[in-house]
């Protein structure tokens, strides 16, 4: 999708919720010889709209953490129920190291944050568009030490059917337990999981497995 010809333009997209970012980074980027705006959304549904079209208009996108409605994590867990393989740029203004290791483990490419200098994006944008991936500095052995990790047997188990794609009412029925205690077994599971819904919480489980060593390990 991206071009390395040596004077196209990267074109890029901004998914962000706060309009005065949105006109800071389009201003930014009208400056830069490297890039063109050719887009700018704030909501997690039209971005995902954008990076579903058979030939999206966009080379890179800058993804802020926070939508209009939904998050970044919540993005990146629908683009991989989706099998969408956009390169995409999160743009934070949450230092919360969790967030990074959240989209890391959803297979994100780049990461900045909206304190960071202008330059650090651009560069980030640069690299990620051509392949690389491009993130701040972490403890890169901390990455496996997922909640996925401390997931007991039976937890493991519950999860495993969510990605088969179980209904509460089949769970319920198949464990002989009420949905309502399903339903109880679900908010502790997502707790430990750090996530807010079933599909973040399956994407979580089926990027563990690509990764290689089975959850059950």
């Amino acid at each position: 999708m991206v071009s390395v010809a040596g004077d196209k333009k990267f074109k890029v997209l901004i998914a962000e919720r706060n309009p005065l970012v949105i006109a800071a980074l389009g201003d930014m980027l009208s400056r830069d010889s490297r890039f063109e705006l050719v887009e700018s959304v704030q909501t997690g549904k039209a971005f995902i709209e954008a990076a579903s079209a058979s030939q999206p208009a966009f080379d890179i996108a800058v993804l802020g953490w926070k939508l209009s409605d939904m998050d970044g994590g919540e993005v990146l867990a629908e683009m991989q129920r989706r099998s969408l393989h956009a390169r995409v740029v999160i743009f934070s203004n949450d230092h919360d190291v969790a967030i990074l290791k959240q989209c890391v483990r959803l297979g994100v490419q780049g990461f900045c944050y909206q304190f960071d200098d202008p330059a650090i994006l651009f560069d980030t944008l640069v690299a990620v568009a051509h392949g690389r991936i491009c993130i701040p500095y972490m403890d890169v052995s901390k990455i496996n030490d997922t909640p996925l990790s401390r997931l007991t047997t039976r937890e493991r188990e519950l999860l495993s059917v969510l990605a088969d794609g179980w209904t509460n009412l089949q769970i319920a029925a198949r464990t002989g337990i009420s949905e309502n205690t399903v339903k109880y077994h679900l908010k502790n599971l997502y707790d430990k999981l750090d996530v807010r819904n079933r599909a973040m919480a399956v994407a979580l489980y089926a990027s563990e497995k690509n990764r290689g060593p089975s959850l059950s390990s």
